[in-house]
This record gives structure tokens, sequence and C-alpha cells, in this order.
């Protein structure tokens, strides 16, 4: 299992849970696996939707400014990870 860096949180929403995340170095798409890691954080999940400015899409590409559930607290410049299988 290889984890390669896709983006940086830039915010995150405590209702409903979302993570604002500028992605950085790569692409995500519904369905991909992710691990964010910070300082205090370390959540691996599913991607269940994806959203650009409150639109829903099925993918985003490198240099989107996108929106995701988390399934808990993540904080600012937590790096997030593609998980390839």
């Amino acid at each position: 299992m290889e984890e390669v860096k896709v983006g940086i949180v830039s915010k995150f929403f405590a209702q409903p849970s979302v993570a604002a995340i500028e992605l950085t170095d790569g692409s995500i798409k519904v369905g991909d696996a992710i691990h964010i890691k910070g300082h205090s954080t370390d959540i691996e999940q599913t991607v269940e939707s994806i959203q650009i400015e409150h639109a829903s899409v099925a993918t985003a590409d490198k240099g989107a400014s996108i929106g995701i559930k988390v399934k808990d607290r993540v904080r600012p410049h937590d790096l997030v990870y593609l998980i390839k299988q």
C-alpha cells in the first residue's frame, strides 16, 4: 500500500464536519481511500462526496479547492494522502 500526497487542509467546519482541502499535488475522486495526517490528526477514510463551490462533483483535479465530509476533526495544514492499493 502506497500513499501519495494530494493536498493540504485549509479549514475545518465542525458542523457538518467538513474539511476544506487545497489539492496541491494530485487529483481525487469519490470512492478513493484517503489518509489525513497531522500533528494530532490521523484519519483514514473513503471519500463519499466532493463539493466545489457547494456543487457536488465526482472528481477534482490539482489546483481545486474542495470540501469533503470527514469522520473526525482535522486541522489546517494537515496533509492529505491518497492511498493506492
